[in-house]
């Protein structure tokens, strides 16, 4: 049940980036690439910013309700989304999708937590991240729906599917049982002692590190491939669109899947099973986003794509898995939420940095080459993690 929701997720937020020919020719109030990279960036400082509240609430009260709730409001705010006639409209609009969607994936993943202890945990982890990267490969229909009709009708028919959803999880979408793999419980939880017990935790500040390090070239090529793809290699926005998303997100999906059933098994053999099969996803995006930096033919950075793909379907699988090795379950949520402000804060300003920077010349492919740095750091700084005994004993079991 939580697949489709995960699809709408990025989805919704992903379209804007398709579309980006179309609606700045209907908003001339979006005056430069700088400008439509803070639409994008309004979105993920807000979501960052709230993430941490989110993973709380969903920690200390009902994750069913977090997950509902939050689905309707930013699907809701999806469709208000093609009413938007002025760059402020816009700007706000995106960052309400921000405020609805904080609550959503530190809930979800911690739900899936929940109905999955042991041995089966990177792979539902896996599956429920396969739907994410549908909907990331699903915006690139934004492109063909605003060459075809209006931009705008993809907010809204994709908006409206959003609530309907939401009424549907409200009669079917149930909580799990809160298993005491750790023995504490969750019902007097304060935000502060959430967050002394996160940093407490051996190897959580760690954790925050090498989450966000991947995000440069991550966020990059999720925000800004569709027009490195239409300026490198003259394709119509709705083909580049198509193509950014398509690629990468496809063999993402298959990457999560087949992350979460090698992290699986490979916890049989050693309790840091699914920090190796994290790392050498995070290193496979290094050459990956080399060969798009470089890329001196379509098919090369093509090919570029898949490969990174594949390599960060790895690491999505296993980041709430390796968590849920690291800090007390009462915490998960709470602590992926933190994760996601480091990550997504820094995602923002890259964002925008790189509008900035095109606006005066410097080619999008250069930042893709020099983010395989951060993910060769990434790659190395995973390695160092221990899990703790206690938690993995109680996993593995």
């Amino acid at each position: 049940m939580l697949f489709p929701v995960a699809v709408l997720n990025y989805l919704d937020r992903m379209i804007v980036a398709t579309m980006r020919a179309s609606i700045r020719a209907d908003i001339p109030s979006i005056a430069d690439d700088a400008d439509f990279g803070v639409l994008m960036a309004a979105f993920m400082w807000v979501y960052a910013f709230l993430s941490p509240a989110g993973g709380y609430l969903a920690d200390r009260f009902n994750r069913r309700w977090m997950v509902i709730l939050s689905l309707f409001f930013w699907s809701a705010v999806t469709w208000l989304t093609g009413h938007a006639r002025t760059f402020q409209e816009m700007a706000w609009a995106r960052a309400f999708m921000g405020v609805s969607e904080a609550c959503y994936i530190p809930a979800a993943l911690a739900m899936i937590a929940d109905y999955h202890p042991g041995p089966t945990r990177s792979r539902a982890v896996g599956i429920h991240m396969s739907g994410i990267y549908a909907g990331q490969a699903l915006g690139g229909l934004g492109g063909y729906i605003a060459d075809a009709t209006s931009w705008r009708n993809a907010f809204y028919w994709f908006g409206g599917a959003g609530v309907l959803y939401a009424l549907f999880l409200v009669c079917w979408l149930r909580d799990a049982e809160r298993r005491a793999e750790s023995g504490a419980s969750a019902d007097s939880l304060t935000m502060g002692a959430a967050i002394k017990g996160l940093f407490g935790a051996t190897g959580f500040p760690m954790m925050v590190l090498y989450f966000t390090l991947p995000a440069v070239g991550g966020w990059a090529i999720k925000n800004w491939l569709p027009t490195h793809l239409a300026t490198a290699f003259g394709l119509r926005q709705g083909p580049a669109g198509l193509s950014a998303t398509g690629y990468v997100t496809l063999a993402s999906l298959l990457g999560a899947v087949l992350g979460g059933v090698l992290a699986d098994r490979w916890m049989r053999i050693s309790r840091r099973g699914r920090i190796f099969t994290s790392a050498l996803g995070t290193a496979l995006c290094v050459p990956a986003l080399l060969g798009l930096g470089f890329a001196p033919s379509l098919a090369i950075a093509l090919g570029s794509m898949a490969l990174f793909g594949l390599g960060f379907g790895f690491f999505d699988a296993n980041n709430m898995p390796i968590l849920c090795q690291i800090v007390r379950p009462q915490y998960r949520a709470t602590g992926y939420g933190v994760m996601n402000l480091v990550s997504i804060s820094l995602g923002a300003g890259v964002t925008w940095g790189l509008g900035a920077l095109r606006d005066h010349g410097v080619p999008l492919g250069v930042a893709f080459a020099l983010s395989a740095l951060a993910s060769a750091l990434a790659a190395t700084l995973v390695l160092r993690l221990r899990p703790s005994v206690e938690m993995s004993v109680a996993i593995r079991g």
